[in-house]
């Protein structure tokens, strides 16, 4: 079984935060990672205190699927908490902010 190939970390985010700033929402780069190959993870803010936090990760059969790591919409602090304990264990990793008040993530493949 092989993976679908993986598009390099930095172009991905230039991509997603053009994507959102398009459809008239703001994204910010909070943690700059591995331009090559970092893992990345998407907090989605609906600007009412809770925040959507996403991951990425792969299905059974290698498909790239956006994981809820939190089971769903969290407050602020718990989700810049699960992010802070990620960048201790992986320095490597992106971390996207992605302000909409209809909570969309932007991303194409599914949310699991």
């Amino acid at each position: 079984m092989e993976a679908t190939p993986r598009l390099k970390a930095g172009i991905f985010v230039r991509a997603l935060t053009r994507r959102a700033e398009v459809a008239g929402a703001s994204a910010y780069v909070v943690r700059m990672g591995s331009e090559e190959a970092g893992a990345l993870i998407l907090k989605v803010a609906r600007l009412d205190g809770t925040v959507l936090v996403l991951n990425q990760a792969r299905d059974g059969k290698g498909a790239l699927v956006w994981a809820q790591p939190l089971g769903g919409w969290a407050d602020e602090r718990r989700a810049a908490d699960w992010c802070d304990k990620q960048v201790k264990f992986d320095p490597d990793v992106w971390i996207v902010e992605i302000e909409d008040r209809q909570g969309r993530a932007f991303v194409d493949e599914p949310i699991v």
